[in-house]
Formats: structure tokens, sequence, C-alpha cells
């Protein structure tokens, strides 16, 4: 489990890659060595040829032989005055294998040298060529066995990569305490504030409060304060709209009741022979009707269950006029109501849902006419298109905000006026769509504010009409 963690997979990382960088250190050294190892025997040589001649015949055979021994060489050839000189030599037990000239190598044909003495396995004769120090002459060769120069080469490799491997696991130990430290801590933090606040997501106290010095890290434990702060207070909203549903529910029960009782007290008025009370008496009657299907429909909305529409057709002409008629009884005479509908429109629908759609609708552009203390129009028009009908609603109103626009058709969050609760669009919304069809606001701006319906001429398949 530890290395499938962000700590264990970056010290994996580290370790490779610090591996990685003393092995690409490594070749380099390894060619120095053995530059450094052939100019060393080189150099041993040029003293022992050079202590010969000074010496001529007093130096006899043995001590020659040790003189070779200790440069680790079979034999020295000096090039002084344009002659080349054999100072020393032994026999030699095999051929010469390969010559490298060593007096201005380049770095890739070190590299190359190098990786070769390496992996070869057998012991060769080599000839090298060299300049001599101090200047001793024009040049100095000699010949030597490969298998002390690659067992150098070894030994010197394996004491390189030992202090690599030490260098590694200090430097991805260092990293990974750091970075523990400063990353993979925070992280854990983090983690650990969402899981408490999942735990209590209305508990404020759990909300996150950043700390982290690293910028994005700190970034990212705002952006969780933020949406932390804005579930709560979300579901802080939530719950009063659950308490508040079932208030309302209650009440909407008892209302009903009570116009349930006056409903049946009209049925006496309109028996009576005042001709003012019989005109008045069907109105009052629809008005009450209108009022009890209110609350057993807010009653079904606080059950999230909105009943179906009931589909029938008539006249849209009708309704039309009977939503501006309540509207114009219902204002103080600044808004004017006006009908663009064909006397022959016939649409198929719920009407008492519509009604209630286009009097949510017509009764918020009155109310925003007469906010302005100025005179203004509302007009309700109606027609067929290619699969079905629409309708519309404009006025020439001060037109929506910017944040009523934001949270268009959001119950409890689109009221435009104060005290107003944004039910209205919320409900129309939800009845449009409940017919198939779509409410959408077509413009608002200082002119005015105009929505459009659509509704289907065909609810589901096989539903034709």
């Amino acid at each position: 489990m530890f290395f499938k963690s962000l700590s264990g997979r970056f010290l994996i990382l580290t370790l490779l890659f610090v591996m990685l960088a003393e092995i690409l250190i490594f070749v380099p050294s390894v060619a120095r060595f053995r530059e450094d190892y052939i100019r060393s025997r080189l150099e041993r040589a040029q003293i022992a040829s050079l202590a010969l001649l000074a010496a001529g015949d007093m130096i006899d055979e043995k001590v020659e032989k040790e003189l070779l021994a200790n440069a680790e060489v079979y034999n020295v050839v000096l090039r002084r005055d344009d002659m080349r000189e054999l100072v020393l030599s032994s026999p030699i037990p095999q051929p010469i294998e390969a010559t490298y000239d060593m007096r201005e190598p380049g770095a890739w044909v070190l590299i190359h040298d190098a990786i070769h003495a390496l992996f070869e396995t057998q012991n060769h004769i080599m000839r090298v060529i060299g300049d001599p120090v101090k200047q001793a002459g024009l040049l100095i060769e000699a010949t030597m066995d490969t298998a002390p120069l690659r067992k150098a080469m070894i030994d010197y490799g394996l004491r390189i990569l030992g202090l690599s491997a030490v260098i590694s696991a200090l430097t991805a130990t260092l990293l990974f305490l750091a970075v523990r430290r400063v990353l993979v801590s925070p992280i854990r933090r983090v983690v650990s504030h969402m899981s408490s606040y999942a735990d209590a997501p209305e508990d404020v106290r759990r909300v996150i409060e950043p700390q982290s010095a690293v910028t994005e890290l700190r970034e990212a434990e705002v952006a969780l304060q933020m949406m932390q702060k804005q579930l709560t207070s979300a579901l802080k909203q939530k719950d009063r709209l659950a308490q508040l549903g079932g208030a309302v529910a209650r009440i909407s029960h008892d209302l009903r009741n009570i116009l349930t009782t006056a409903q049946l007290m009209t049925d006496r008025i309109g028996a009576s022979s005042d001709p003012a009370v019989a005109r008045a008496a069907p109105k009052l009657v629809a008005s009450i009707s209108r009022a009890v299907t209110l609350c057993e429909s807010t009653l079904a909305f606080g059950k999230a269950e909105e009943p179906p529409p009931s589909l029938a057709r008539f006249m849209f002409l009708s309704l039309a006029e009977e939503v501006a008629e309540a509207e114009r009884l219902g204002g103080n005479g600044l808004a004017d109501f006006v009908t663009d509908v064909a006397p022959s429109l016939t649409i198929r629908a719920d009407r008492e849902q519509l009604y209630r759609v286009l009097s949510n609708l017509v009764r918020n552009a009155r109310q925003a006419i007469e906010a302005t203390g100025q005179p203004g129009t509302i007009e309700i028009g109606a027609g067929e298109e290619g699969g079905g009908w629409w309708v519309r609603i404009g006025d020439t109103g001060p037109g929506l905000p910017q944040k009523t626009r934001e949270h268009l058709f959001q119950a409890f969050q689109a009221g435009n006026r104060k005290g107003g609760t944004g039910l209205g669009l919320a409900i129309a919304a939800e009845l449009i769509r409940g017919h198939g069809g779509r409410l959408e606001l077509v413009r608002s701006d200082e002119n005015g504010t105009e929505f459009m319906a659509h509704l289907p001429r065909a609810l589901n398949l096989g539903d034709q009409g």
C-alpha cells in the first residue's frame, strides 16, 4: 500500500532519477579514470627510461626488469630528436591487440574505449602512445596488459556506484521527508477536512480554513472552502424550504376546508333575486373554486407530485380574456391588457393549469409595471406552430434584473418584487413541462419582457390530437 501512495511513488521516482543521474556521471568518470591510469603508466615508463639512459651500462638486466615491472609495461620507446629508440624491452607474451593514442583523445573516443575495456573479459596486449612529461622527447610508446587496467576500472566503478547508492538514498530520503511535509501532509489535511465535512455538512465549524503556504494547495483550499460554504448555505435553505413546505401544506389543508364551506354558501347567493348579486355570483364561485384548486395543487406540490394535466380542447381566447379581466380587477389601472389571439384558435391542454401559468406570468408583468408608477401594456398572444402551439406574454415594463435572470424558474430565488418568493415562474415552468413543452425567456431589457411557452400537439407517442 505504501508504494501506491503519493509518498511511496515519489520515493521510487526519486531513487530512479538520482540513479540515472549517477549513471550518466559514472560513464565519463570511468573514462577519465582509464585515461589517468594509462597516463600514469606512461609517466612511470618515462621515468624508468630516463633513469636507464642516465645510468648507461651501469644498470644490469635485473634492474631493467624491475623498472619495467614497476612501470607495469613490457617495453618503452622514446622518440627524441626525430629518432625512435627502444629504451626498455622485455618479451611480449602475445601479439599487440590494439593501439591507443592518448595525446589528444576526444571525449566520445575515451568513453567508447572505456566501455570496450570494461566488457573485454580476456587479457590482451595494447600499445599506448602519449606525450612525454616535461617535454622530455617528442613521443613515448609503451605496451602493457589490459587485465590490470580492467580490474582497476571495475574497482573504481564499484566505489563510484556504492557512493552513488548512498547519495541516492540520502537524497531520496531528504526529498521524501520534504514532500511529506510540504505536499502530502497538507493534502491529507484537505482530505481529512472533506471527510469530516461530509459527516456533518450543516456544521459550519467543519468548513476548512486555508492554511497551506503552497500557492496551488492554498488555491485548492480556498476553492473547497467556497464550495463548502455554498453547500452549507444551500442545505440550510433546503431545510427551511422543507419546513416551510410542511407549514404551507398544513395551512393549505385548513384553507381548503374553509373555502369548501364558502363554496357551499355561494350556491345560495347564486339563487338571489338581486340582479347585481346574480351577475357577481358566478365570478365569486369561479374564484373560490380556483382557490380550492390552488390549495389542492399546493398540497400536491409539497409532495413533489404535481398532478398530470387533464388534456382537453378549448377556445384559448376565452381563457386569455378571463386572465386579463381578473388581473385588471386586481390592478390599479396602470396596466393596459391586450389579447392578440384568433377567435377560432383551439388548443389542447389542461385549462386550469394553463390558467395558472398565464395568471402567474401576467400578474408578474402587472406588478412590474405598477412598481414603476408609469402606465404600461401587457399583451397575451397565441398561435399555431409546426409541432403544436405557442403562447406569448409580453409587457412594456422595466425588464428583469440580471440577478433574477441568473436564477430564472428556480423556486424562492427568482423573485424580482420585494417580498416575492419566485414561486410563480417556477410553478409556471413546471406546469408547461408537465404538458411536454417548455417555457423560455425571449427577451428582457429596458423596453420590457417577453416570455414564450411552447405546447406540443402530441404529449406522448400515440397521443395525437
